[in-house]
């Protein structure tokens, strides 16, 4: 790759919304695909419950929808929801005429169908996988086809710096022009021009101290879309998985949803079941109900955990259905077949984003944002289990249908600025990058985690204020590394989420706060647009 290489698509993240798009333009466009580590390193790769979609005959969209609103406790838009679950059908069998390799079981008849599970808030059964490791099994079937594909460049191991627009250069109207990137392995910063730029860079969570994202999760589309002018909404709606294994050593490990699913139940150190108590629907109560139940036990009792029991199921049956869990836990000394894990909750998924229409558009032209990153209105206040990589497939889908008709008519970009680091050294002091990437967790987990509360919410937006200070004067004076361009995004995505959280005045979906405990109505999505 030259540094002024060229392309009509670049899609920045290789998780299944980024590969997704890459494969379904690539017999009709030049494309990039960037991949911050190898390609599929992500949160797509760790998805272990499934994909929802109705794909059986006592199923219908109209319950899909109908769940995924309730769920969205109100702030869903109701046109992206059908959109979507209209949708999933054709994507999943999209993906199995690629290859997936999802779980089948044998009809009495001795037809072979599809397994379907069933997870917290739907009403049917409608999850189709691949064992427990659905994200990984989609994923890596993706990565064999892009691979494959003449006109797809893989450039892993770069990470995006920020977007180039034409406004910031004054030639003519705005719009996305590329991106500069970073090769993590030269340190050398090159400029990817492109017609179209897509964002599938994933979620946020690792501006919290406790999740079950991997690393890469730091929030770099939303931040870069910002710097570019685009708005956000919704960014106070993070999900906080009720269920991460309690191990010294068990590092972002997920205890799926679909071991809840399955009949799994929670209980406290005495064995006493508590999810009844909380929500009829016990332990299939949605993910922040479940969340919120387990902290409140937790700091009642001042446990260091709670307790996911599903050893009263058949041996058999819980190593069939959970192979990826069943062996990762005897890793760390315990049997779910014959014991309790120890979960805690953690921060595992962000409902919203950058603001796109059905197409994936953002504010600024030649721009595009798909899967995690974004606010499609899917999601609302709370997203229902396994709606997001249903939200990866169709919104690739529809973004890629767009593209490649603009493309007919869109006109190759100028040549661009190379970067320019005449003014910065290198660093003699990684120290800093490393302190603030810490307190900024730390900070974001104790002030604005499951319950908030104003008090902490201000507290928690002084200390970012500051960090962003110290890291803004760090960013302007030395050599740019991957750490220090993920933290600088943390910073801002962390100063979004605390923006967006101070303004909504009540308690609804994953926004707890003790200070507004009710619900008001009329209610609307949180909205904040880059100043400029």
């Amino acid at each position: 790759m030259t540094q002024q290489a060229s392309y009509d698509v670049l899609v920045i993240g290789a998780g299944i919304a980024g590969l997704s798009a890459a494969l379904r333009l690539a017999d009709k466009a030049s494309v990039a695909v960037l991949a911050k580590g190898p390609l599929t390193e992500g949160s797509s790769l760790y998805a272990q419950g499934g994909i929802a979609a109705v794909l059986d005959s006592n199923d219908s969209v109209e319950a899909h929808v109908q769940d995924t609103l309730k769920a969205g406790a109100g702030l869903c838009n109701e046109d992206a929801v059908r959109f979507t679950v209209e949708r999933g059908p054709e994507c999943i069998r999209w993906l199995i005429d690629l290859g997936v390799p999802f779980t089948k079981e044998e009809q009495s008849d001795n037809d072979i169908e599809y397994h379907l599970t069933r997870e917290g808030g739907h009403s049917h059964r409608r999850i189709i996988h691949a064992a427990d490791a659905t994200g990984r099994a989609s994923a890596t079937t993706l990565e064999r086809h892009v691979r494959e594909q003449p006109g797809i460049d893989v450039l892993e191991n770069h990470i995006a710096v920020d977007l180039v627009t034409s406004g910031k250069l004054h030639l003519g109207d705005n719009r996305c022009l590329g991106a500069y990137v970073l090769d993590r392995q030269s340190g050398r910063i090159k400029v990817v021009r492109a017609r179209t730029t897509i964002l599938a860079t994933g979620g946020s969570s690792k501006v919290y101290l406790y999740t079950s994202n991997p690393d890469v999760s730091t929030g770099d589309g939303v931040a870069m879309a910002w710097r570019a002018g685009c708005r956000v909404a919704n960014m106070e709606f993070i999900q906080f998985h009720p269920t991460c294994l309690y191990h010294p050593e068990a590092k972002s490990f997920l205890v799926s949803e679909a071991v809840r699913g399955e009949g799994g139940i929670l209980v406290l150190p005495d064995g006493d079941r508590f999810m009844p108590r909380f929500d009829e629907r016990a332990e299939l109560a949605p993910r922040d109900v479940v969340a919120r139940a387990i902290d409140y036990e937790m700091k009642r009792l001042g446990l260091d955990c709670v307790r996911l029991d599903i050893s009263h199921k058949p041996a058999d049956f819980v190593k069939r259905r959970f192979p990826t869990i069943y062996g990762k836990c005897l890793e760390f000394g315990y049997d779910m077949t014959k014991e309790p894990l120890p979960v805690v909750p953690a921060a595992h998924y962000s409902c919203g984003g950058i603001v796109t229409n059905l197409s994936g558009k953002t504010d600024l032209a030649g721009l595009y944002a798909i899967g995690e990153t974004t606010n499609t209105g899917l999601h609302g206040a709370n997203r229902l289990a396994s709606n997001s990589i249903l939200e990866c497939l169709v919104f690739a889908a529809s973004a890629s249908e767009s593209i490649a008709t603009e493309l007919e008519s869109m006109e190759p970009p100028p040549v661009l600025p190379e970067w320019d680091e005449s003014w910065v050294t290198d660093s003699d002091e990684e120290v800093v990058v490393s302190h603030n990437w810490d307190e900024l967790r730390r900070a974001m987990w104790d002030y604005v985690g499951i319950v908030r509360t104003d008090k902490r919410l201000e507290r928690a937006k002084r200390r970012v204020g500051v960090l962003r200070n110290e890291i803004h004067d760090y960013y302007a004076h030395f050599r740019l590394t991957n750490d220090l361009i993920e933290l600088r995004n943390l910073a801002l995505v962390a100063d979004l989420i605390i923006r967006s959280a101070m303004e909504r005045k009540e308690s609804r979906g994953l926004h707890y706060t003790l200070d507004y405990p009710d619900p008001i109505e009329p209610t609307g999505d949180t909205v904040l647009t880059p100043p400029g």
